[in-house]
């Protein structure tokens, strides 16, 4: 299973417009340049993040997005799925028919429920960590990178 561009660029482009929507509506182009995401590429992700009700763009002078819920209620898998990143290990996609029907054990592959186990504590786990984590993580790592160090000058007696 391997998360694509898609559903990276999603989450990354939210973190950024959380981290930023307190001073306002977030731009696109903003979000494209400090990420150096396509501005093109962001508008299709964020048009399917407004449709399934995560952001919500405001019109006009001053305009962009703002998170249409509370960063706490937006979880990693809420984005994933929004943007349709499948979030599926299995060779079927989930179907059940890895192999033809006159296949000896029929349609099912040998491993498929090892991969559809697999499919379900992804779930779980992106379900477990919201946006508002994500958030406080950046928060977390800016302050510490912004910590100064005050050398004392000493004199020499």
């Amino acid at each position: 299973m391997r998360l694509t561009t898609k559903g990276r660029f999603a989450v990354t482009a939210m973190i950024d417009l959380a981290l930023r929507q307190d001073n306002g509506p977030v731009t696109l182009a903003g979000i494209s340049q400090r990420q150096e995401i396509s501005l093109s590429y962001l508008e299709q992700l964020f048009g399917k993040l407004r449709r399934h009700e995560i952001v919500e763009s405001v019109r006009g002078p001053g305009g962009g997005y703002n998170l249409a819920r509370r960063a706490e209620d937006v979880t990693v898998a809420d984005i994933i799925i929004a943007v349709d990143e499948p979030l599926d290990a299995t060779q079927c996609g989930g179907k059940e028919n890895c192999h033809s029907p006159e296949h000896e054990h029929g349609g099912r592959c040998m491993t498929h429920d090892l991969w559809a186990t697999l499919n379900s504590k992804m779930v779980d786990y992106l379900d477990s960590v919201s946006l508002k984590d994500l958030v406080d993580q950046q928060k977390q790592k800016i302050s510490e990178q912004c910590v100064v160090v005050v050398h004392r000058n000493h004199a020499a007696v």
